[in-house]
């Protein structure tokens, strides 16, 4: 990062040093460090590396900022506990930007103002051994500390997701798993690297005095436990006209968003716009099924005010109807027309819908947005639901409606619920726990028609003969890639209409990339299969390759696909691709619903699912993504003898 300071005027004395030093009680020790040496611009330049700060607007000294935007990946952060990092350096599109320091949005630097920080020791140096971590009380809040190489690191102690305690979670090579969702953090920095979770953590300064460990922090941060990255903003949005952009995201799920961030993170400072056919910002859409009765504004994954601050622009009720890839345009559904640069496709999937008689009765649902859950669940209270389908969303909707409905009932083709995704025992387990919550299934059978009483909803007959009494029915069969419009477009789009990506998240089309729900792409832990994952997760972390790639980054995507689902208060964890497996072997109770399952084909682990058996899932996430096979035998031997071997990382015993 190249540096142009001016000077303040010298004091009475002619000397600057004493300035500074009136600034200086404001400042955090690096911060001063800096700002005690000479005026020189190289000479702060090079110590602005060692810094982890930002810089505060003081009205005696003009700041300027020349922030050079290189091609190469950007330079992390990287935290030691004397507090010295490395910079953060901004690029986009291999150019040079020039802000004023008002213009561009800096982290606040947590220590500038002393009434906000705390510092306590919390342990001795001999407290913690290498590889531990401590959940640790600063009177105000709680911290982090992690001990790993001999060296200390202290951050925030929740995953700024949903909150699950990180202690409990899963250290390795430099970061720390979440055990509840599998996200990742580096310890040194706090960023998150990998998903789901927009936010980073807050990182806080570490000391040794007397073989003492004290931590050094913000108290709003250990209030808030959570750090959003620094980002640029459009310098240059005036010289757009308003049907063109740099880069246009078209789906605003969060692949989209993590898209539009991610570039701004790296300092990309051009025009974004994202459009959506929804009527709402981004949004927590695994909600719409855990919890139907929320508010847009409770499930937001960002407020109105960030997209206006960071220059995002989201175009609700928009829907894209061709995409011209030799004249860069894309053609939304009322004839406007919009130029870019560079695309990405987030466009997700769409609900299946019945072809029954009746399908157009009133009242039958597919959860496709916030309103039509609210609707679902106002329907349902006190009233007979039926749910078609024992996918992810119709059971978690069947589980979430037992507490409100009269009567829930699932119909479901296959004999068991998740079946040829947990395997028979698992899903038989899962049945045993709905029908203990008065879950009634029905199945085998498929549903011949839909009948109405003054157009809405009366009954659900199945094939079978049964007629179900039914005041609301959700349709949960599965999905389909909204990837129809693109038909005529060029682009690679294979048979079951999956848009075609190498690992950089790049379509066949020079500056299309697609991400998410609707795209086939390559698996390293299937060597390289394309395959799709429909998991939030996974969805999130294309956004990101997708929009590094757009920087000419050259970044792979490597992680290990995660996914979870929460009924009845329980939630059920699983890390890797189980596609195709031909064995499962369970350790633990399935009737107490305390258990873990190992999906294996041949001699390989491809995937592993548990309940009440945290944080093992993330353990098994950090093994695959370390590119270590688990072997099938490793795992018989562990469950029917005890012995670890390969397995004492399961134990905790093992690196």
């Amino acid at each position: 990062m190249g540096g142009c300071f001016s000077k303040p005027k010298p004091g009475p004395d002619n000397s600057h040093p004493n300035v500074l030093k009136e600034l200086a009680e404001e400042l955090s020790e690096p911060l001063r460090l800096i700002l005690s040496k000479s005026w020189n611009t190289e000479d702060i330049s090079e110590d602005w590396k060692k810094a982890d700060v930002s810089v505060p607007v003081f009205k005696k000294i003009e700041v300027k900022i020349e922030v050079v935007l290189p091609e190469k990946e950007r330079a992390k952060e990287e935290m030691s506990p004397n507090g010295k990092a490395s910079p953060i350096i901004y690029k986009a599109n291999g150019t040079s930007r020039h802000f004023q320091l008002e213009e561009y949005p800096v982290a606040i630097n947590p220590y500038r103002n002393l009434k906000d920080v705390v510092e306590a020791s919390v342990c001795y140096v001999k407290d913690l051994d290498n590889g531990q971590m401590r959940e640790v009380d600063l009177g105000c809040g709680k911290a982090l500390l992690v001990k790993e190489n001999g060296e200390f690191y202290a951050m925030g102690h929740k995953c700024p997701h949903y909150g699950a305690p990180l202690v409990k979670g899963v250290l390795s090579k430099g970061r720390v798993r979440c055990p509840w969702h599998g996200a990742c953090f580096n310890i040194g920095t706090g960023d998150i690297e990998d998903y789901p979770g927009l936010d980073s953590l807050p990182k806080f300064q570490v000391k040794i005095e007397k073989e003492k460990v004290y931590i050094r922090a913000s108290k709003q941060a250990l209030q808030t436990q959570r750090r959003t990255k620094v980002m640029a903003k459009c310098i240059s949005l005036s010289n757009y006209n308003i049907s063109s952009t740099n880069v246009l995201i078209i789906g605003a799920g969060p692949a989209g968003l993590v898209c539009a961030e991610t570039l701004r993170q790296e300092g990309f400072s051009d025009r974004i716009v994202m459009c959506t056919m929804d009527r709402n910002l981004p949004y927590d859409r695994p909600k719409l099924s855990k919890s139907m009765d929320s508010h847009p504004d409770q499930i937001a994954l960002r407020p109105k005010e960030f997209f206006r601050t960071y220059d995002i622009e989201v175009l609700t009720e928009m829907q894209v109807v061709a995409v011209d890839v030799k004249n860069k345009t894309a053609v939304f559904k009322d004839g406007f027309k919009m130029e870019y640069n560079k695309l990405l496709l987030a466009t997700g999937s769409m609900p299946k819908t019945l072809s029954c008689k009746g399908k157009e009765v009133e009242n039958v649902f597919n959860i496709r947005t916030v309103e039509d859950a609210n609707r679902v669940v106002k329907l349902a209270t006190s009233k007979n639901a039926v749910v078609v389908g024992a996918s992810f969303l119709g059971m978690e909707v069947a589980a979430y409606l037992t507490e409100k409905a009269h009567s829930v009932s699932v119909v479901e083709l296959e004999e068991v619920p998740f079946k040829k995704f947990f395997g028979e025992k698992v899903g038989r387990a899962i049945m045993k726990m709905f029908e203990n919550n008065r879950v009634k299934f029905y199945m085998q059978t498929e549903v011949s028609e839909l009948r109405e009483q003054e157009g809405k909803l009366k009954e659900v007959v199945l094939k079978s003969g049964k007629v179900l009494r039914a005041d609301v029915c959700v349709i949960g069969i599965g999905a389909t890639p909204a990837t129809g419009f693109l038909k005529q477009s060029g682009i690679n789009v294979d048979s079951k209409g999956f848009i075609v990506v190498n690992k950089m998240m790049q379509t066949n089309i020079p500056g299309v990339f697609a991400a998410g729900d609707a795209v086939a792409f390559p698996l390293v832990l299937r060597n390289n299969k394309k395959v799709n994952i429909p998991h939030w997760q996974m969805a999130h972390m294309h956004g990101r390759i997708a929009a590094l790639n757009m920087l000419a980054h050259g970044t792979e995507i490597s992680t290990v696909p995660y996914l979870w689902t929460a009924m009845f208060g329980k939630s059920i964890r699983y890390a890797g691709h189980g596609e195709g497996f031909d064995d499962v072997i369970i350790q633990g109770d399935l009737d107490e619903l305390k258990f873990v399952a190992f999906y294996t084909k041949n001699e390989e682990v491809l995937a592993v699912a548990s309940m009440n058996y945290d944080p093992l899932v993330s353990k098994v996430a950090d093994v695959m993504g370390a590119g270590r096979a688990i072997r099938k035998r490793d795992v018989e031997l562990f469950i029917r003898y005890g012995k670890t071997g390969d397995m004492s990382w399961l134990t905790g015993k093992g690196s």
